[in-house]
């Protein structure tokens, strides 16, 4: 697969980067040697290999899925500019 000045240039238009004239020539090289890289990946034989999630060998630690209310509500209302019982107060904004 390869791409030409008009495929860049679309591409740029799609992705909102505005591309002057001059550089979409050097794009189109950079972007063609990407493609052909990424063919060269398709390449390579993966049978009989497992998916990974890490290249180590390593099992997450699971904690007990418990509700709490974080026990920390005085402290994150301390910040608050105001607070009423026990919650943030804030100005009405629909009349």
């Amino acid at each position: 697969m390869s791409v030409d000045k008009d495929t860049v240039a679309k591409i740029a238009h799609l992705a909102r980067i505005k591309v002057p004239e001059e550089k979409l020539e050097p794009l189109v090289g950079e972007l063609n040697n990407i493609l052909d890289w990424v063919e060269m990946l398709s390449e390579v034989d993966t049978d009989g290999v497992e998916p990974l999630t890490s290249v180590a060998d390593v099992t997450l630690p699971m904690r007990e899925d418990k509700i709490t209310d974080g026990g920390y509500r005085d402290d994150v209302l301390a910040n608050a500019p105001e607070a009423q019982h026990g919650f943030f107060a804030v100005p009405k904004v629909i009349e």
